[in-house]
């Protein structure tokens, strides 16, 4: 769900407000709150107002409204290139397991001298198909599951 579809307001997360300020917290709320209420106009230090292209005021009202609900963003240009180190935080494993898969070509990199590097776009194409294919596979298991009847056993009837 984008963060634009959740409600009103969404007060972020009891694990994160130790994370952000409460003044910043609160600036962050209250941008959200105006940028979902109205155009944003860009003004110049001479107050020249300039209304937001549509496409940029989708993004920044997603961007405020993802930092309002507590989660992390990454902004990265698509031919940037991430270190190891980089590459597995952003994918949430860890940097041995990443280089396996790179040594297994799962996620294609090159080498600038001897360290590796992997392109944001291949990174995130290697990412949405993992995603896919877990979301796909539980679906299968789920539905097997149900098929065999499993959801309509009780724990109690498994003993006997």
């Amino acid at each position: 769900m984008s963060a634009t579809a959740k409600n009103k307001s969404s007060p972020l997360p009891t694990d994160q407000r130790e994370l952000i300020s409460a003044t910043d917290r609160r600036e962050i709320e209250e941008l959200y709150e105006a940028m979902r209420k109205g155009k944003a106009k860009l003004v110049s230090p001479g107050g020249h107002t300039r209304v937001l292209p549509s496409s940029l005021y989708s993004f920044l009202v997603e961007l405020i409204g993802l930092l309002n609900e507590g989660k992390s963003v990454y902004i990265v240009q698509n031919q940037a290139k991430l270190t190891t180190v980089e590459a597995a935080a952003m994918i949430g494993v860890s940097r041995q397991f990443l280089v396996n898969l790179l040594q297994k070509s799962e996620i294609p990199h090159h080498m600038v001298g001897t360290h590796r590097r992997i392109y944001v776009q291949d990174l995130l194409k290697y990412k949405t198909q993992r995603d896919e294919n877990r979301r796909r596979v539980l679906g299968e298991l789920a539905k097997a599951e149900a098929d065999e009847g499993l959801y309509d056993r009780s724990p109690s009837a498994d003993e006997n």
